[in-house]
Protein backbone atom coordinates (compact mmCIF):
# COMPACT_ATOMS: atom_id res chain seq x y z
CA UNK A 1 0.00 0.00 0.00
CA UNK A 2 2.86 2.37 0.80
CA UNK A 3 4.34 1.91 -2.68
CA UNK A 4 1.01 2.63 -4.38
CA UNK A 5 0.52 5.77 -2.32
CA UNK A 6 3.92 7.12 -3.36
CA UNK A 7 3.16 6.56 -7.05
CA UNK A 8 -0.16 8.34 -6.87
CA UNK A 9 1.49 11.31 -5.18
CA UNK A 10 3.29 12.26 -8.40
CA UNK A 11 2.25 15.75 -9.43
CA UNK A 12 0.46 15.93 -12.77
CA UNK A 13 -1.58 18.57 -14.56
CA UNK A 14 -5.22 18.51 -13.54
CA UNK A 15 -7.58 16.66 -15.86
CA UNK A 16 -10.96 18.26 -16.50
CA UNK A 17 -14.02 16.04 -16.26
CA UNK A 18 -16.15 18.53 -18.16
CA UNK A 19 -16.81 17.58 -21.76
CA UNK A 20 -14.99 19.76 -24.25
CA UNK A 21 -18.10 19.44 -26.44
CA UNK A 22 -20.56 20.74 -23.84
CA UNK A 23 -22.08 24.11 -24.71
CA UNK A 24 -20.38 26.81 -22.63
CA UNK A 25 -22.26 29.07 -20.27
CA UNK A 26 -22.47 32.75 -21.10
CA UNK A 27 -19.54 34.71 -19.69
CA UNK A 28 -20.21 36.87 -16.66
CA UNK A 29 -19.74 40.61 -16.71
CA UNK A 30 -17.84 40.86 -13.42
CA UNK A 31 -18.55 44.58 -13.35
CA UNK A 32 -17.02 45.23 -16.77
CA UNK A 33 -19.19 46.68 -19.51
CA UNK A 34 -20.35 43.80 -21.68
CA UNK A 35 -20.33 43.68 -25.45
CA UNK A 36 -22.56 40.60 -25.55
CA UNK A 37 -24.60 40.70 -28.73
CA UNK A 38 -28.10 39.37 -29.16
CA UNK A 39 -27.20 36.94 -31.93
CA UNK A 40 -26.69 33.19 -31.63
CA UNK A 41 -23.62 31.57 -30.14
CA UNK A 42 -20.96 30.86 -32.78
CA UNK A 43 -19.18 27.65 -31.76
CA UNK A 44 -15.76 27.53 -33.44
CA UNK A 45 -13.79 25.78 -30.71
CA UNK A 46 -14.11 22.32 -32.28
CA UNK A 47 -13.12 21.00 -35.68
CA UNK A 48 -16.56 19.63 -36.54
CA UNK A 49 -16.23 19.13 -40.33
CA UNK A 50 -19.81 19.84 -41.43
CA UNK A 51 -18.63 22.23 -44.14
CA UNK A 52 -18.11 19.29 -46.50
CA UNK A 53 -21.75 18.17 -46.24
CA UNK A 54 -22.91 19.84 -49.51
CA UNK A 55 -20.48 17.70 -51.50
CA UNK A 56 -21.69 14.48 -49.93
CA UNK A 57 -25.30 15.52 -50.34
CA UNK A 58 -24.63 15.98 -54.06
CA UNK A 59 -23.25 12.44 -54.31
CA UNK A 60 -26.70 11.01 -53.63
CA UNK A 61 -26.93 7.22 -53.43
CA UNK A 62 -23.40 6.55 -54.73
CA UNK A 63 -22.15 6.07 -51.17
CA UNK A 64 -25.32 4.59 -49.76
CA UNK A 65 -24.69 1.58 -47.55
CA UNK A 66 -27.28 -1.08 -46.81
CA UNK A 67 -26.73 -3.30 -43.77
CA UNK A 68 -28.98 -6.26 -43.06
CA UNK A 69 -29.85 -7.25 -39.51
CA UNK A 70 -27.75 -10.41 -39.85
CA UNK A 71 -24.62 -8.60 -41.07
CA UNK A 72 -21.50 -8.04 -38.94
CA UNK A 73 -22.68 -10.12 -35.99
CA UNK A 74 -19.24 -11.52 -35.19
CA UNK A 75 -16.47 -9.64 -33.41
CA UNK A 76 -13.98 -11.17 -35.84
CA UNK A 77 -12.99 -10.33 -39.38
CA UNK A 78 -9.70 -12.16 -39.99
CA UNK A 79 -7.90 -13.76 -37.06
CA UNK A 80 -4.87 -14.34 -39.28
CA UNK A 81 -4.24 -10.60 -39.51
CA UNK A 82 -2.28 -8.51 -37.00
CA UNK A 83 -5.31 -6.22 -36.67
CA UNK A 84 -7.92 -8.99 -36.53
CA UNK A 85 -10.93 -6.63 -36.42
CA UNK A 86 -9.94 -4.59 -39.50
CA UNK A 87 -12.37 -5.06 -42.39
CA UNK A 88 -10.60 -6.19 -45.55
CA UNK A 89 -12.48 -3.69 -47.71
CA UNK A 90 -11.48 -0.84 -45.42
CA UNK A 91 -7.81 -1.83 -45.48
CA UNK A 92 -7.91 -1.93 -49.28
CA UNK A 93 -9.66 1.46 -49.45
CA UNK A 94 -7.12 3.05 -47.10
CA UNK A 95 -4.14 1.76 -49.07
CA UNK A 96 -5.71 2.82 -52.36
CA UNK A 97 -6.48 6.32 -51.10
CA UNK A 98 -2.91 6.89 -49.92
CA UNK A 99 -1.59 5.63 -53.26
CA UNK A 100 -3.95 7.99 -55.09
CA UNK A 101 -3.08 11.05 -53.02
CA UNK A 102 0.58 10.18 -52.52
CA UNK A 103 0.62 11.47 -48.94
CA UNK A 104 1.81 8.34 -47.10
CA UNK A 105 3.70 5.14 -47.80
CA UNK A 106 1.65 2.03 -47.03
CA UNK A 107 3.53 -0.75 -48.81
CA UNK A 108 4.99 -3.26 -46.35
CA UNK A 109 3.22 -1.43 -43.52
CA UNK A 110 0.56 -2.59 -41.06
CA UNK A 111 -2.82 -0.85 -40.88
CA UNK A 112 -4.40 -0.63 -37.43
CA UNK A 113 -7.95 0.71 -37.23
CA UNK A 114 -9.31 2.53 -34.20
CA UNK A 115 -12.36 4.37 -32.91
CA UNK A 116 -11.05 7.66 -34.21
CA UNK A 117 -7.40 8.65 -34.09
CA UNK A 118 -7.88 9.56 -30.40
CA UNK A 119 -8.06 5.89 -29.45
CA UNK A 120 -5.08 5.15 -31.68
CA UNK A 121 -3.09 7.90 -29.97
CA UNK A 122 -3.64 6.14 -26.65
CA UNK A 123 -2.83 2.80 -28.26
CA UNK A 124 0.43 4.22 -29.61
CA UNK A 125 1.48 5.58 -26.22
CA UNK A 126 0.86 2.14 -24.73
CA UNK A 127 2.67 0.30 -27.52
CA UNK A 128 5.80 2.46 -27.34
CA UNK A 129 6.16 2.45 -23.54
CA UNK A 130 5.06 -1.02 -22.41
CA UNK A 131 6.05 -3.08 -20.49
CA UNK A 132 7.43 -0.02 -18.69
CA UNK A 133 10.50 0.82 -16.65
CA UNK A 134 11.52 2.47 -13.41
CA UNK A 135 10.39 5.90 -14.67
CA UNK A 136 7.44 7.08 -16.76
CA UNK A 137 8.37 7.98 -20.33
CA UNK A 138 8.10 11.70 -21.02
CA UNK A 139 5.74 12.78 -23.82
CA UNK A 140 6.42 16.13 -25.50
CA UNK A 141 5.32 18.23 -28.45
CA UNK A 142 6.49 21.59 -29.75
CA UNK A 143 4.46 24.67 -28.85
CA UNK A 144 1.89 25.40 -30.12
CA UNK A 145 0.83 21.76 -29.72
CA UNK A 146 -2.62 20.20 -30.19
CA UNK A 147 -4.59 21.25 -27.11
CA UNK A 148 -5.86 17.75 -26.30
CA UNK A 149 -2.42 16.12 -26.11
CA UNK A 150 -1.78 16.96 -22.42
CA UNK A 151 -5.21 15.85 -21.24
CA UNK A 152 -5.28 12.68 -23.34
CA UNK A 153 -1.77 11.73 -22.19
CA UNK A 154 -2.52 12.18 -18.49
CA UNK A 155 -6.16 11.11 -18.42
CA UNK A 156 -5.51 7.51 -17.35
CA UNK A 157 -2.67 8.54 -15.01
CA UNK A 158 -0.61 5.72 -16.45
CA UNK A 159 2.68 4.78 -14.86
CA UNK A 160 4.02 4.09 -18.36
CA UNK A 161 4.08 7.68 -19.63
CA UNK A 162 3.37 11.28 -18.63
CA UNK A 163 3.02 14.65 -20.30
CA UNK A 164 6.25 16.70 -20.16
CA UNK A 165 5.25 19.78 -22.15
CA UNK A 166 7.03 21.77 -24.82
CA UNK A 167 9.57 19.94 -26.95
CA UNK A 168 11.54 23.18 -27.40
CA UNK A 169 12.34 23.39 -23.68
CA UNK A 170 12.55 19.66 -22.93
CA UNK A 171 15.94 18.78 -21.44
CA UNK A 172 15.33 15.72 -19.27
CA UNK A 173 17.48 12.63 -19.62
CA UNK A 174 16.09 9.25 -20.61
CA UNK A 175 13.62 7.94 -23.20
CA UNK A 176 10.90 10.20 -24.53
CA UNK A 177 8.11 10.32 -27.11
CA UNK A 178 7.69 13.35 -29.35
CA UNK A 179 4.39 14.10 -31.06
CA UNK A 180 4.81 15.72 -34.46
CA UNK A 181 1.61 17.12 -35.97
CA UNK A 182 1.98 17.86 -39.68
CA UNK A 183 0.56 20.22 -40.73
CA UNK A 184 0.32 21.51 -37.22
CA UNK A 185 -2.88 21.97 -35.25
CA UNK A 186 -3.48 24.86 -34.41
CA UNK A 187 -1.32 27.04 -36.68
CA UNK A 188 -1.17 25.02 -39.92
CA UNK A 189 2.63 25.12 -40.17
CA UNK A 190 4.57 22.16 -41.53
CA UNK A 191 7.38 21.25 -39.14
CA UNK A 192 9.53 18.33 -38.07
CA UNK A 193 10.76 16.91 -34.77
CA UNK A 194 12.53 19.21 -32.33
CA UNK A 195 14.32 17.14 -29.67
CA UNK A 196 16.22 14.83 -32.05
CA UNK A 197 17.90 12.43 -29.61
CA UNK A 198 18.71 8.76 -30.07
CA UNK A 199 16.66 7.71 -27.03
CA UNK A 200 13.42 9.20 -28.42
CA UNK A 201 10.60 7.84 -30.53
CA UNK A 202 8.33 9.83 -32.85
CA UNK A 203 4.58 9.72 -33.39
CA UNK A 204 3.43 11.57 -36.51
CA UNK A 205 -0.12 12.87 -36.40
CA UNK A 206 -1.03 13.48 -40.06
CA UNK A 207 -4.75 14.15 -39.60
CA UNK A 208 -4.57 17.22 -41.86
CA UNK A 209 -2.06 16.02 -44.45
CA UNK A 210 -4.66 16.02 -47.23
CA UNK A 211 -4.86 18.17 -50.41
CA UNK A 212 -7.78 20.33 -49.22
CA UNK A 213 -5.64 21.67 -46.37
CA UNK A 214 -2.05 21.71 -47.55
CA UNK A 215 0.17 20.95 -50.57
CA UNK A 216 1.26 17.31 -50.70
CA UNK A 217 4.97 17.94 -51.09
CA UNK A 218 6.25 14.41 -50.41
CA UNK A 219 5.10 10.95 -49.48
CA UNK A 220 5.29 10.71 -45.70
CA UNK A 221 7.28 7.67 -44.58
CA UNK A 222 7.51 7.52 -40.78
CA UNK A 223 7.42 4.74 -38.22
CA UNK A 224 3.92 5.57 -36.98
CA UNK A 225 1.46 7.78 -38.87
CA UNK A 226 -2.02 8.57 -37.55
CA UNK A 227 -4.95 9.50 -39.79
CA UNK A 228 -8.63 10.12 -39.21
CA UNK A 229 -11.78 9.67 -41.28
CA UNK A 230 -13.23 12.87 -39.83
CA UNK A 231 -10.64 15.23 -41.31
CA UNK A 232 -9.91 13.36 -44.52
CA UNK A 233 -13.54 13.28 -45.74
CA UNK A 234 -15.56 15.12 -43.08
CA UNK A 235 -17.27 12.09 -41.54
CA UNK A 236 -16.50 12.69 -37.87
CA UNK A 237 -19.56 10.86 -36.55
CA UNK A 238 -18.42 7.49 -37.89
CA UNK A 239 -15.49 7.50 -35.42
CA UNK A 240 -12.92 5.83 -37.62
CA UNK A 241 -9.18 6.41 -37.56
CA UNK A 242 -6.23 4.38 -38.78
CA UNK A 243 -2.53 4.09 -38.12
CA UNK A 244 0.12 3.16 -40.67
CA UNK A 245 2.80 1.29 -38.73
CA UNK A 246 6.21 -0.01 -39.82
CA UNK A 247 7.05 -2.31 -36.92
CA UNK A 248 4.97 -5.47 -36.50
CA UNK A 249 5.48 -5.68 -32.73
CA UNK A 250 4.24 -2.10 -32.32
CA UNK A 251 1.19 -2.88 -34.48
CA UNK A 252 0.47 -5.97 -32.37
CA UNK A 253 0.61 -3.94 -29.15
CA UNK A 254 -1.62 -1.24 -30.59
CA UNK A 255 -4.11 -3.88 -31.66
CA UNK A 256 -4.04 -5.37 -28.17
CA UNK A 257 -4.82 -1.98 -26.64
CA UNK A 258 -7.87 -1.51 -28.89
CA UNK A 259 -8.92 -5.10 -28.12
CA UNK A 260 -8.85 -4.48 -24.37
CA UNK A 261 -10.32 -1.00 -24.66
CA UNK A 262 -13.27 -1.67 -26.98
CA UNK A 263 -12.94 -5.27 -28.32
CA UNK A 264 -12.37 -3.97 -31.81
CA UNK A 265 -13.99 -1.22 -33.87
CA UNK A 266 -17.55 -1.00 -35.18
CA UNK A 267 -17.76 -3.09 -38.32
CA UNK A 268 -20.71 -1.04 -39.58
CA UNK A 269 -18.63 2.14 -39.36
CA UNK A 270 -15.75 0.43 -41.14
CA UNK A 271 -18.09 -0.71 -43.91
CA UNK A 272 -19.33 2.85 -44.41
CA UNK A 273 -15.82 4.29 -44.29
CA UNK A 274 -14.62 1.83 -46.91
CA UNK A 275 -17.42 2.84 -49.26
CA UNK A 276 -16.72 6.57 -48.84
CA UNK A 277 -12.93 6.33 -49.03
CA UNK A 278 -13.32 4.29 -52.19
CA UNK A 279 -15.57 6.97 -53.64
CA UNK A 280 -12.97 9.65 -52.79
CA UNK A 281 -10.27 7.70 -54.63
CA UNK A 282 -12.53 7.27 -57.63
CA UNK A 283 -13.59 10.93 -57.63
CA UNK A 284 -9.95 12.02 -57.68
CA UNK A 285 -9.81 10.91 -61.31
CA UNK A 286 -12.78 13.14 -62.19
CA UNK A 287 -12.81 16.85 -62.92
CA UNK A 288 -16.31 17.79 -61.84
CA UNK A 289 -16.93 15.52 -58.84
CA UNK A 290 -13.45 15.51 -57.26
CA UNK A 291 -13.82 15.63 -53.47
CA UNK A 292 -10.35 17.04 -52.85
CA UNK A 293 -10.89 19.67 -55.53
CA UNK A 294 -14.17 20.63 -53.85
CA UNK A 295 -12.57 20.69 -50.40
CA UNK A 296 -9.61 22.77 -51.53
CA UNK A 297 -11.89 25.25 -53.30
CA UNK A 298 -14.06 25.57 -50.19
CA UNK A 299 -11.12 26.11 -47.84
CA UNK A 300 -9.41 28.54 -50.23
CA UNK A 301 -12.60 30.59 -50.54
CA UNK A 302 -13.04 30.75 -46.78
CA UNK A 303 -9.45 31.80 -46.17
CA UNK A 304 -9.76 34.51 -48.82
CA UNK A 305 -12.90 35.86 -47.15
CA UNK A 306 -11.36 35.75 -43.68
CA UNK A 307 -8.17 37.51 -44.78
CA UNK A 308 -10.25 40.18 -46.51
CA UNK A 309 -12.15 40.88 -43.28
CA UNK A 310 -8.94 40.88 -41.20
CA UNK A 311 -7.25 43.30 -43.64
CA UNK A 312 -9.78 46.04 -42.85
CA UNK A 313 -8.26 46.61 -39.42
CA UNK A 314 -5.03 46.16 -37.50
CA UNK A 315 -6.85 44.57 -34.58
CA UNK A 316 -6.26 40.97 -35.68
CA UNK A 317 -3.68 39.13 -37.74
CA UNK A 318 -3.21 35.66 -39.22
CA UNK A 319 -0.19 33.50 -40.09
CA UNK A 320 1.22 33.78 -43.59
CA UNK A 321 1.88 30.67 -45.67
CA UNK A 322 4.19 30.08 -48.61
CA UNK A 323 3.09 28.49 -51.85
CA UNK A 324 4.57 25.06 -52.55
CA UNK A 325 4.26 22.54 -55.33
CA UNK A 326 1.55 19.96 -54.64
CA UNK A 327 2.37 16.58 -56.13
CA UNK A 328 -1.29 15.58 -56.02
CA UNK A 329 -2.74 18.56 -57.90
CA UNK A 330 0.36 19.27 -59.98
CA UNK A 331 0.33 22.99 -59.22
CA UNK A 332 1.75 25.59 -56.88
CA UNK A 333 -0.63 26.22 -54.00
CA UNK A 334 -0.59 27.62 -50.50
CA UNK A 335 -1.98 25.90 -47.40
CA UNK A 336 -5.59 26.46 -46.35
CA UNK A 337 -5.56 25.03 -42.83
CA UNK A 338 -8.57 23.61 -41.03
CA UNK A 339 -8.12 26.20 -38.28
CA UNK A 340 -7.28 29.90 -38.20
CA UNK A 341 -4.69 30.84 -35.57
CA UNK A 342 -6.05 34.30 -34.85
CA UNK A 343 -3.89 36.84 -33.02
CA UNK A 344 -4.95 40.06 -31.31
CA UNK A 345 -2.58 42.97 -31.87
CA UNK A 346 -3.78 45.49 -29.29
CA UNK A 347 -3.86 45.48 -25.47
CA UNK A 348 -6.51 42.77 -25.09
CA UNK A 349 -4.76 40.23 -22.86
CA UNK A 350 -6.98 37.19 -23.34
CA UNK A 351 -8.52 36.90 -26.80
CA UNK A 352 -10.66 33.88 -25.96
CA UNK A 353 -12.42 35.74 -23.14
CA UNK A 354 -12.77 38.85 -25.29
CA UNK A 355 -14.44 36.94 -28.16
CA UNK A 356 -16.77 35.19 -25.73
CA UNK A 357 -18.34 38.58 -25.02
CA UNK A 358 -19.41 38.62 -28.63
CA UNK A 359 -20.60 35.01 -28.42
CA UNK A 360 -17.72 33.68 -30.52
CA UNK A 361 -16.32 30.55 -28.93
CA UNK A 362 -12.75 29.77 -29.96
CA UNK A 363 -10.07 27.79 -28.17
CA UNK A 364 -7.56 29.99 -26.33
CA UNK A 365 -3.81 29.96 -26.82
CA UNK A 366 -3.04 28.79 -23.28
CA UNK A 367 -4.52 25.36 -24.08
CA UNK A 368 -1.91 25.02 -26.83
CA UNK A 369 0.93 26.02 -24.50
CA UNK A 370 0.98 29.42 -26.18
CA UNK A 371 0.05 33.09 -25.76
CA UNK A 372 -3.50 33.95 -24.54
CA UNK A 373 -3.56 36.70 -27.17
CA UNK A 374 -4.05 33.85 -29.68
CA UNK A 375 -7.21 31.85 -30.39
CA UNK A 376 -7.84 28.88 -32.64
CA UNK A 377 -11.08 29.08 -34.61
CA UNK A 378 -12.44 26.34 -36.83
CA UNK A 379 -12.76 26.87 -40.58
CA UNK A 380 -14.64 23.60 -41.04
CA UNK A 381 -18.20 24.39 -39.97
CA UNK A 382 -21.30 24.91 -42.08
CA UNK A 383 -21.59 27.91 -44.39
CA UNK A 384 -24.15 29.78 -42.30
CA UNK A 385 -21.99 29.62 -39.18
CA UNK A 386 -18.86 30.68 -41.03
CA UNK A 387 -20.56 33.67 -42.66
CA UNK A 388 -22.02 34.74 -39.32
CA UNK A 389 -18.51 34.57 -37.85
CA UNK A 390 -17.19 36.87 -40.57
CA UNK A 391 -20.02 39.35 -39.99
CA UNK A 392 -19.47 39.42 -36.25
CA UNK A 393 -15.71 39.68 -36.56
CA UNK A 394 -16.15 42.62 -38.92
CA UNK A 395 -18.50 44.28 -36.42
CA UNK A 396 -15.95 43.82 -33.64
CA UNK A 397 -13.27 45.49 -35.75
CA UNK A 398 -15.61 48.39 -36.57
CA UNK A 399 -16.50 48.80 -32.89
CA UNK A 400 -12.92 48.79 -31.64
CA UNK A 401 -11.74 50.91 -34.56
CA UNK A 402 -14.38 53.54 -33.84
CA UNK A 403 -13.26 53.88 -30.26
CA UNK A 404 -16.31 52.10 -28.79
CA UNK A 405 -14.24 49.26 -27.43
CA UNK A 406 -11.16 49.19 -25.26
CA UNK A 407 -8.63 46.93 -23.67
CA UNK A 408 -10.55 46.35 -20.43
CA UNK A 409 -11.28 42.76 -21.37
CA UNK A 410 -8.75 40.54 -19.63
Amino acid sequence: MTTMTMKMAREEPAVSHTSRYALPTEPKDNGIRSNLCSGPLILLSHGDPTGFKPFWRSVGDKCKVTIDSCDFMSYLTDVGKVCWFLEKELEEAIRQLHRTVGNAATDDRYIVVGTGSTQLFQATLYALTSPGGPESVNVVSAVPYYSSYPEETNFLRSALYKWAGDAYTFDKEGPYLELVTMPNNPDGQVRGPVVNRNDGKLIHDLAYYWPQYTPITAQADYDIMLFTFSKSTGHGGSRIGWAVVKDKDVAIKMTKYVELNSIGVSRESQHRAAKILGAVSDSSQCIGANFFQYGKSLMAERWTKLREVISRSRLFSLPKYMEEYCQFSGEETEPHPAFAWLKCNNDIEDLEIFLRRYKIMGRGGRLFGSDPKLVRVSMLGDEETFNLFLERLSSIQDTIGNGNGNGNYI
